[in-house]
């Protein structure tokens, strides 16, 4: 089975969401954060149940509710690159390294 790692830029988005929805509400804050962590969970049994990501050699896992996109790549391991909100501005491909 695959290891699943979260990189530092994704950790801080976790973190960033949590911060924000918690500002007006630390039970919707907490839901959301538990439902992030549960769909990237997912991805060790079927790594590649998300769709092809906007940038080369990444993958998006729509989170059910509250429009968030777990950007990760499939490489010796699971790797939690970024989780964007679906509305937010993207980098091009082909000025993206890391999201």
């Amino acid at each position: 089975m695959l290891e699943l790692v979260w990189l530092g830029s994704a950790e801080a988005d976790l973190d960033n969401i949590a911060e924000y929805i918690a500002q007006n509400n630390i039970d919707a804050a907490i839901d959301v954060y538990l439902r992030i962590k549960d769909s990237s969970k997912g991805l060790l049994e079927h790594p590649k149940i998300g769709r092809a990501g906007k940038v080369k050699g990444t993958r998006e896992r729509v989170v059910v509710g509250p429009k968030l996109i777990i950007v990760y790549r499939v490489v010796d391991r699971i790797e939690i690159i970024r989780v964007l909100h679906g509305a937010q501005m993207w980098p091009s491909p082909e000025s993206a390294k890391d999201i």
